[in-house]
């Protein structure tokens, strides 16, 4: 069986530097798969490597079967990998409904009532300030419009990079009991998360990254409990 997302002995380099050092991974379709590491260790460069953002000087990108590695981000989506990108980079100017509409720029031509309502009812708050100029909203509801923005290019593979960044603990249970509930309505997942403990509770399984190599690799439960990563991810002694 093919993986719905595999990543092959990938190195990506920004100019000299080796971001990625072979790392290789899978993903199978309705898993929420989710990648720990510290700051730097090459979290968001593997998200930006899938999507098309990074090309990787070696090594395979593969959905469903097919090489994407060289297939430029504008592409990827219509292959059905989409970003919600670290820091949430919403259209400032544009309004809550606007910014959903860009999210959707890919499947031209095609009503988007039902994605527009599966997203205000994933995100209340959303409905409640579409006429709103996305800048002027809490950080909370631009990464639920970001999460939303992406949602809305309809895609097997949704890639969350840092969602709970900057949230406070209330927001950040929201944001993951609705990543729970996207991938309940048949979205894959995979998730780059600086809060290991919420990560590994909602996902199946996770890779530990560090310094651009993955150094483990283990269902969630099994890294939730592995000495080495609670003491270096989950903040214990």
């Amino acid at each position: 069986m093919s993986h719905i997302l595999e990543l092959d002995d990938v190195h990506t380099y920004y100019g000299n530097i080796h971001a990625l050092k072979g790392v290789s991974l899978t993903v199978d379709k309705g898993e929420i798969v989710t990648l720990i590491g510290s700051n730097g260790a090459g979290k968001s460069t593997t998200l930006r490597t899938i999507s098309g953002i990074a090309h990787p000087r070696e090594g395979r990108v593969m959905t469903d079967g097919r090489e994407i590695q060289d297939v430029p981000a504008h592409e990827i989506v219509t292959l059905g990998i989409a970003q919600a990108p670290e820091g949430r980079h919403v259209f400032a100017r544009m309004s809550v409904f606007e910014n959903l509409l860009m999210g959707a720029f890919s499947r031209r031509g095609v009503r988007l009532d039902d994605d527009i309502a599966r997203v205000f009812d994933l995100f209340p708050r959303l409905k409640e300030r579409r006429s709103q100029k996305a800048g002027t909203m809490s950080g909370g509801e631009q990464q639920m419009l970001a999460i939303g923005r992406a949602l809305m290019a309809k895609p097997m593979i949704l890639l969350l990079d840092e969602p709970s960044m900057g949230l406070s603990p209330i927001l950040t249970e929201q944001i993951f009991t609705i990543i729970t509930e996207i991938n309940g309505q048949g979205t894959t997942v995979l998730l780059v998360e600086q809060n290991a403990l919420m990560a590994l509770n909602v996902a199946a399984r996770g890779y530990v990254l560090q310094t651009g190599q993955i150094i483990l690799a283990d269902t969630a439960a099994n890294l939730a409990a592995n000495e080495q990563v609670r003491q270096a991810y989950l903040g214990e002694i």
